[in-house]
This record gives C-alpha cells, sequence and structure tokens, in this order.
C-alpha cells in the first residue's frame, strides 16, 4: 500500500538521492513501526502514502464505528457499522465525494492470527484500520490511564488521598504513550501527508499529534476534546502537563464544546509554556514556533435523520403505547445517564426525594424514570456510584411509594436508542443533573423526540397533530450543552433546594412557555446538527493548513517535546563560512550593529553586564579600521556607558536610539526630537497606580521613556492588567507625541519617532555623507524592537541606498517568524560567529589581533 507523493518543492535544494525511507520488515501483522532513518528532514515525508489520490479524511478515534461478533455457525468475525457511534455519523459533514478511513480499536479481541485477514477486509469492505492492542496494553491504557486517572482529572477530581482517587503511575502512562504510538504507526500506512486531512478525537489520543507531526512535518491535523479542559490549577497537578499541551498544540486545529474549555487550555498554554493567544477576524490563534494554532469553539450536534427515521417506525410507537399505559394518570420525568461518579444521579433523587417530602400533591402523580447506561469503565468507584443510587431510590420509594407507584424508577442499560426516543416521546421533562459532562446530548435527543412525528403523535392519543410540541429541559450548569439552551432551566446540581425548584417549575410552568422554549431549543439543534458541527471544522482545518506549503520546516525537540518550527522559504540560518567569505571580500566599509539583551546577553541571566568574552570580541571589531560597530539597546545611557567603558571605539545607542555616541570619548547626542517629556507626569502617575494593584510589576524610567514590565506577576492578571494599562494609556496621552506600545510582558511609552529603525538609517546615510557607504551590514537583534532595524535595512536595499555590491546580513536570534533572512539558535552561537569574524579582522589587522589575544 506504498507510493509516492509530490515533493515539496521549498525543500528541493536539500534534497539527495539517497533520501528514500523503506519501512522496515516486521513480525507483528498490520503495524508499520519506526523507519530506519531517525532523520527530521523535511522531505522524507514523502515516501509512504495512500495509493488514493482524490482528497481523504482519516478520522482517528479510540473505537471504530464498528459493531464486531462471532458467527454462530462458521465461527467468523462479523461486522457492521454502528450507528449510534459519532465518528460515523460526522461523514455527512464532509464534502461530497470525499472518501473517509476510520482508524481506531474494535472492541473486541482478535486472535493474532486473525489480525492481518480482519484488517485487509475490513480496509476493504468498511474503509476502516484496526489498531490491534493487546488486552494488557489495553488495560493499562485504557481502563489505567485513560478512564481513571485522566476522566477524572479532566472533569476536577483529585486523589487527595491514597485511599481515594488514583494516582499519577508511571507504567499506566508509559501504556498510554505506547497506545498512541501503535496508532500512529497505523495512520502512516495509509496517509497521503500532502493530500489527507486527519480528525483525531479525544483525550485517549492527546498524544498522538506529536508522533505525526515528527514524522510528517507538514500533515494537516485537527484534534477535537469531547470532554471538559480543566482549569490551570487542576491541570498544572499533572505530571506530563507540558508533553500533553506541546502534543496538542503540533496540531493545527483544536477544537472544544464551549469558551471555557478553550479559556482553560489557553491558560495552560500561558502559565506553564508562556504562549499568548491572539483573536483576528473571529478566529483564536497561538503562534506556536512560527504555526499558528486555531482554535475552535462550537458544540457537538446530533444527527437529526436518525432520531427521525427511529420515530417513524411502528415499533416505536408501539413502544410508545406500552409506556403511556404504564405511567398513565402520571407525569413523567426523565433521566438518562451513564453510570459514573460525574452523572449526578444521586444528587438528582435527592431533590426528587424534596420536592414529593415538601409537595405531597404530587405523590402517586409524579414519577422519575431514571435509565441508568452500561459504566464505560469498571473499578470500584463505579460500584460505589450503583450502590449509592440504589440505597437513596430504595430510602425515596418506601418513604413516599405505595401499592402500584414507585416514584423513583430505574431502568438498567442496556437500554435500545428506539427505546429511550420512545421514553423521550412521553416524558414532559428531562433532568440533566451532571456535576461535570464534557457536552451531554440528552437535552437534544430529547427535544427532536419531543417534536414528534404523525406516527408518535396517534400514539401520544393527540387529536390535533398541528398543536404546537412542547418540552422542559432542566439542566447542569456544569455540562457543555447548558450555554446552547437559552431556554432551559439551569441548575446547580449540589443545591439540590434549588433542582427541587426547578422540578416544581417545570411541572407548574404554563404551556404556552413549554411551547416557546421547546420552539427555540428545536430551532438550535435542527440547524447546529452533526452535519453542521463536522462541517464547520472541516472547513476551519482547510483554512488552518492552507499556509503549509508557503514554510520551511524544521523538526526539533526529541520525544514527546518534538515540534516543528515553520519559517517562511527564504529563512535560514547564518553560516559562518558564508560571512566570513563577505566579510573579508570587503573593500571598504563595514557597519556592524548588535542588539544586547538576549543577542550578546542571555535573557535569563541576573547580571546583565557584559562578560570579559564580549568585551574582548567587540574590541576586536572595533580595532578593524573598515569596522563601524554599535550596540543598539533599549537600555539607558548610563547603563550601556558604564558596561562598555572598556570598549574605546564601540558606538552606542541608547533607550531605541534616543540617545547615541560613535566612540567612548564622543559626547552623546540626542536624536534632534523635541524633548518635551511634560506627558511623564501624566504617565508615571498612571503606571504607578497599576503597579499598586498588581503583585510583580515594577516601572522602569528612562530619560525619555517610561516602561511598566509584568513579567513578574501572574501570567493571566498581568496580561490583563497590561491590555487595560495600555488602553488607559492611550486614552490619558492622546494629545501628547508619544506611542504606548506593547511589548514583551512589558508596557512601554515613547516619543514618537524614536525607534532602533530610525538609528540605523541616521548611521547609514552618516556613513555615506562620508563617502563610506557601507558594503558589508551585519545586523543581529532578538525582539519586536529589533524588527524596526531589520525593516529599515530592508528598505535601504529596496531603494539601492547601499553600493551595488554590498553584503546585507540580518540576523535574529530564534528561530521564529521575523524580517531578517537570517537566525541564529542562541547568544552563545551569536559570540561564537562575532569571534569568528574576529578571527578574520587579526589575520589582516595587527591590531585586532593583539586585542583578540586578550581573551580570556
Amino acid at each position: 500500500m506504498l507510493s509516492r507523493s509530490c515533493f515539496n518543492l521549498l525543500n528541493l535544494d536539500d534534497f539527495s538521492s539517497d533520501r528514500t525511507r523503506i519501512p522496515r520488515v516486521i513480525s507483528v501483522p498490520g503495524i508499520i513501526s519506526d523507519f530506519e532513518d531517525g532523520s527530521n528532514a523535511e522531505i522524507a515525508e514523502s515516501d509512504v502514502v495512500s495509493s488514493a489520490t482524490q482528497e481523504r479524511r482519516i478520522v482517528v478515534s479510540n473505537q471504530l464505528p464498528l459493531k464486531a461478533y462471532r458467527d454462530s455457525s462458521s465461527k467468523k468475525w462479523r461486522f457492521d457499522w454502528d450507528g449510534d457511534a459519532l465518528v460515523s455519523q460526522l461523514i455527512d459533514g464532509f464534502p461530497p465525494e470525499t472518501d473517509v478511513v476510520f482508524v481506531g480499536c474494535l472492541g473486541v479481541d482478535v486472535d493474532p492470527a486473525e489480525q492481518e485477514e480482519v484488517a485487509q477486509f475490513l480496509l476493504e469492505n468498511f474503509k476502516c484500520v484496526p489498531t490491534f492492542l493487546s488486552s494488557d496494553l489495553i488495560n493499562k491504557f485504557y481502563h489505567g490511564f485513560c478512564k481513571h486517572y485522566l476522566w477524572p482529572l479532566f472533569h476536577y477530581m483529585l486523589p487527595m488521598t491514597l485511599n481515594h482517587g488514583v494516582r499519577f503511575d508511571k507504567d499506566t502512562w508509559q501504556a498510554y504513550v505506547s497506545a498512541n504510538k501503535v496508532f500512529a504507526d497505523r495512520i502512516m500506512e495509509v496517509i497521503n501527508p500532502d493530500e489527507d486531512y486527519v480528525w483525531i478525537h479525544d483525550y485517549h489520543l492527546m498524544i498522538l499529534p506529536t508522533f505525526l507531526r515528527k514524522r510528517y512535518h507538514r500533515v494537516k491535523l485537527g484534534f477535537f476534546l469531547h470532554s471538559p479542559f480543566p482549569s490551570s490549577e487542576i491541570y498544572r497537578t499533572l505530571p506530563v502537563r507540558e508533553e500533553i499541551l506541546r502534543a496538542l498544540l503540533n496540531c493545527d486545529l483544536i477544537g472544544f464544546h464551549t469558551f471555557d474549555y478553550a479559556r482553560h487550555f489557553l491558560s495552560c498554554c500561558s502559565r506553564m509554556l508562556g504562549l499568548d493567544y491572539q483573536s483576528k477576524r473571529g478566529y483564536i490563534g497561538l503562534d506556536y514556533y512560527g504555526r499558528t494554532v486555531t482554535i475552535k469553539i462550537l458544540p457537538i450536534g446530533i444527527h437529526m435523520g436518525q432520531i427521525r427515521s427511529l420515530m417513524a417506525l411502528p415499533d416505536t410507537a408501539e413502544k410508545v403505547r406500552e409506556l403511556r399505559k404504564e405511567y398513565e394518570g402520571k407525569t413523567v420525568l426523565l433521566g438518562v445517564d451513564d453510570l459514573d461518579m460525574f452523572k449526578g444521579i444521586g444528587l438528582k433523587f435527592m431533590a426528587f426525594g424534596l420536592l414529593l417530602g415538601e409537595n405531597p400533591d404530587y405523590r402517586g402523580n409524579v414519577v422519575l424514570v431514571q435509565i441508568v447506561n452500561s459504566p464505560r469503565s469498571r473499578g470500584s468507584d463505579i460500584q460505589e456510584v450503583s450502590d449509592e443510587i440504589t440505597k437513596v431510590a430504595s430510602e425515596i420509594n418506601g418513604r413516599y411509594g405505595g401499592k402500584g407507584y414507585d416514584p423513583i424508577v430505574c431502568v438498567n442499560g442496556p437500554v435500545s436508542f428506539q427505546d429511550k426516543v420512545a421514553y423521550y416521546a412521553i416524558s414532559e421533562c428531562v433532568v440533566v443533573n451532571a456535576v461535570r459532562d464534557g457536552m451531554n446530548l440528552v437535552p437534544y435527543k430529547y427535544t427532536v423526540a419531543r417534536q414528534s412525528c404523525p406516527e408518535l403523535d396517534k400514539a401520544l392519543g393527540l387529536q390535533d397533530c398541528t398543536k404546537p410540541k412542547k418540552s422542559v429541559i432542566i439542566v447542569s450548569e456544569f455540562i457543555g450543552c447548558s450555554p446552547s439552551l437559552s431556554g432551559a432551566i439551569r441548575v446547580n446540581p449540589w443545591d439540590v433546594n434549588s433542582v427541587a425548584e426547578a422540578m416544581v417549575l417545570g411541572l407548574t410552568m404554563k404551556d404556552s412557555e413549554k411551547e416557546l422554549r421547546h420552539e427555540k431549543h428545536y430551532k438550535y439543534v435542527a440547524s447546529h446538527d452533526v452535519a453542521y458541527w463536522a462541517r464547520s471544522f472541516d472547513q476551519d482545518l482547510e483554512r488552518a493548513c492552507a499556509e503549509h506549503y508557503r514554510k520551511r520546516c524544521w523538526g526539533i525537540g526529541f520525544g514527546l517535546n518534538s515540534r516543528v518550527v515553520a519559517l517562511g522559504p527564504h529563512f535560514r540560518k547564518l553560516s559562518l563560512e558564508h560571512i566570513v567569505s563577505a566579510y573579508n571580500n570587503t573593500k571598504s566599509s563595514r557597519l556592524i550593529l548588535l542588539d544586547y539583551d538576549g543577542t550578546m546577553m542571555p535573557q535569563d541571566r541576573v547580571d546583565k553586564s557584559p562578560s570579559p568574552e564580549v568585551i574582548s570580541v567587540l574590541n576586536s571589531l572595533c580595532n578593524d579600521p573598515k569596522n563601524i560597530v554599535f550596540i543598539v539597546s533599549g537600555r539607558g545611557r548610563d547603563s550601556l556607558g558604564k558596561w562598555f567603558s572598556q570598549c574605546e571605539n564601540l558606538g552606542l545607542s541608547a533607550e531605541h536610539g534616543y540617545f547615541t555616541r560613535w566612540k567612548r570619548n564622543s559626547p552623546w547626542e540626542s536624536c534632534g526630537i523635541a524633548a518635551d517629556l511634560s506627558w511623564k507626569n501624566i504617565a508615571l502617575p498612571v503606571m504607578e497606580h497599576y503597579t499598586e494593584a498588581t503583585d510583580g510589576s515594577s516601572i522602569e524610567q528612562k530619560e525619555s521613556a517610561l516602561v511598566w514590565h509584568h513579567q513578574e506577576a501572574d501570567p493571566d492578571f498581568g496580561l490583563w492588567q497590561a491590555k487595560e494599562l495600555h488602553d488607559h494609556l492611550e486614552s490619558v496621552l492622546a494629545n501628547d507625541p508619544v506611542l504606548v506600545k506593547s511589548g514583551q510582558q512589558i508596557i512601554e511609552v515613547k516619543l514618537q519617532g524614536v525607534s532602533k529603525g530610525v538609528v540605523v538609517k541616521n548611521l547609514m546615510e552618516t556613513m555615506r555623507n562620508r563617502g563610506k557607504a557601507a558594503e558589508f551590514v551585519l545586523c543581529i537583534g532578538d525582539d519586536r524592537s529589533d524588527e524596526d532595524m531589520f525593516e529599515a535595512i530592508g528598505a535601504s536595499v529596496a531603494r539601492q541606498s547601499l553600493p551595488d555590491a554590498s553584503e546585507v546580513f540580518a540576523c535574529t536570534v530564534g528561530q521564529k517568524p521575523s524580517m531578517a533572512k537570517y537566525y541564529l539558535d542562541d547568544t552563545f552561537q551569536v559570540i561564537k560567529m562575532l569571534q569568528g569574524l574576529s578571527a578574520a579582522s587579526a589575520s589582516h589587522h595587527p591590531s585586532a589581533k593583539s586585542s583578540l589575544g586578550t581573551a580570556p
């Protein structure tokens, strides 16, 4: 099943003929393992792909949308589509003629000797690719890490004591990693990375994106989380928190049901990875190593056609008649929940008991029917929940029940979806009381079933089928569907009294009010079905991947910290050999411009004074008569003058160019802008107010500027305060000749017309006026203010202001989006490159050589 996709044209210059990679021969049927060549080179992506050429979607979930069973006579495996599976329903949202391949587990044990045959049969007949996991791996991966550790934590439950909850276990985590790796191997068998879109579902597969992105740098990858995403206070307790966050950020699009879940994810990225998000034209995006990771917020819908087809069946109408007869003369409240600790079934029963205790008239007339779906995992916690709801139901039935009347009727699963539709149809109100749930589609299904159809209307005994339908929904405010149900009665499930009051409200509500609420809900559910949800996600995934082949990509990091840097097609690492050659070929003048913090000095150093090594290399460069060397910094002139007092010929530009001096003995010159600094009397009190209100913030006072720092403050609060301060300062300084700018954890107020770009322009113009126009320009910086220098240099090249044979090297520190053409990885490489230039100077000029010899 191997073919070749087209090569990445941006990387053809890096291609060598021996880069084609062939999968290893393996002994495990149906699994392709790692490749022999572990290189991260982008060009190697194009070798293991599907033979299909049409556009495809690869839908990946823990379970395939199939029902598997053994034929009783032939003893062979038989398979049918599972119409209730979400991943099979979302096909309706894909473009017509789209080929869809499903990847996931079967949910049954298949003997290793049969796996290859089963895999081939499923691929040919169902376009399904099964992942065969051993029973031990499933037990540790699914029942261990997923259901007993990750799932409770994502639902805000922490293991507080040794006997309460399951603590993090390295073995189950390794099983989680191994299972995700098996999924990745199976996807690699069928994917065409140039054409296919991969859509991964839910928390079982959160690190799968890392495996795929490491192998295919430009894979088109989406992920949707169907559970809640906890607040950062909960999530940060996870020992592998960064591995999971970085894995999700290897996607192009990440989907959540609600804004709360997305907000929690973004907060975790900010607090733990230092990433900020931006909102642009309705889309939220995170910049992650040059890639924009889009965040989508859209609650899932239901399959309208499936419910309507079931409603029209004669068997459904018959079931409705049976239930109507069984509960004749009684008002039915309905609950449909899985058997787990977060569905709040016990709290619901307690609220219903309170209702009957305070309202005797409802005894014998109102019944709560609770359908309990089979649990999805096993363990003592499931048994505890089962025992609890049985106990509470027995107590209430014993207290308020009587002959022929049980207030609470528990219907233990499995219950077919067709039967559930019948229960929905006869129920006056549905109660969804979960203490925490990712989405919960029960209210949606109930709304559609209450809309009814001619067959069900007859079964319900309705004479006028055109009469408006009615329904009442009581929904917990802690579940994902709550925000979209504007007509529902929202409750706090922990407040049993308020839930009981909501039940009374639902029972006493006027029919006209029920009809209005039902109509509002039905319009929303009908227009936001599962096809709408899938189509919207699919379109946004295409949009998020549109820039893939306009950038060059590099893989960096190891293991689960692997990630891809995406940069412009002409952006490349600065080669020492290349720049030294251009440096030596210069006949007249050179201009070397260096930022300080983050370029010559690491950001994490507490002592910011330059090392003897830095002083030595600067002196060596400055002693070359062809060189003009400048430090261009945002720092004040006093600090720079003190630190570089040993550099006689070094030029300094302080406060982003407001002050400049050409040599140590030269006077400081201002940039010529009128120095009316009266605006400080307005800005400083405002900054002091925010400093007092924001713990960890501080003010830096410069001669020509004021800077408010918040890097030591709480990340979220500091960002909020910074935005508020920015708006506040812009308002009060609207009539002053200043700019209010946001930077890397700073808000700066400075004079208009002052920037590093102006410094570069003035220096180059001065050199040209002196008849020493620069034939060689090197400019290195690391942050936003340095982009002004790169822009000015680019403008000079475009205007042909430099000599024709000039060599220009604009270089940023770190692999990130920049207007510079080159990059160096860190300050160490910057110093190493400058030492290479110093050595070149020393070989031609003895004065530079003697200075170089003073280095320690």
